[in-house]
């Protein structure tokens, strides 16, 4: 389940995976209906974009029956994973460290997350 390097998906197309990856499978009303809680979203162009993403391959199509089911042809991790290498390379001349210091320097971080991290960081000097 990943995205061809010549196929990364739109700001409007992510935010549909996010629903399909929450919800699993959907119907274009259900994605629309999640999508409009939160933005100016047509049914339209919610349809459109999911018969483009289908045509991608970003996401498979159950038309078994006469409503449509949709779900993730890619998985969350992969598509983050394509993004913030790029991120890197881009923004951050490949440099892993000036990423994380620019994301825990802006943002606000509960005692949770930093023992995660602090979890992974001694993970990773044990590798």
């Amino acid at each position: 389940m990943t995205i061809p390097k010549n196929i990364k998906p739109t700001e409007s197309e992510l935010e549909i995976l996010r629903v399909l990856w929450e919800k699993g499978n959907a119907t274009v009303r259900e994605v629309h209906e999640t999508l409009s809680a939160h933005k100016d979203a047509g049914y339209t162009t919610t349809l459109k974009l999911l018969q483009i993403m289908f045509e991608k391959g970003l996401v498979k199509r159950d038309d078994s029956s006469k409503t449509h089911i949709y779900h993730a042809n890619v998985s969350r991790e992969n598509t983050q994973q394509q993004f913030v290498g790029k991120m890197i390379n881009t923004l951050f001349s490949g440099s892993s460290t000036q990423l994380v210091m620019q994301a825990l320097g802006n943002n606000a971080h509960s005692n949770e997350e930093l023992e995660e991290i602090q979890k992974l960081l001694n993970d990773l000097k044990k590798k």
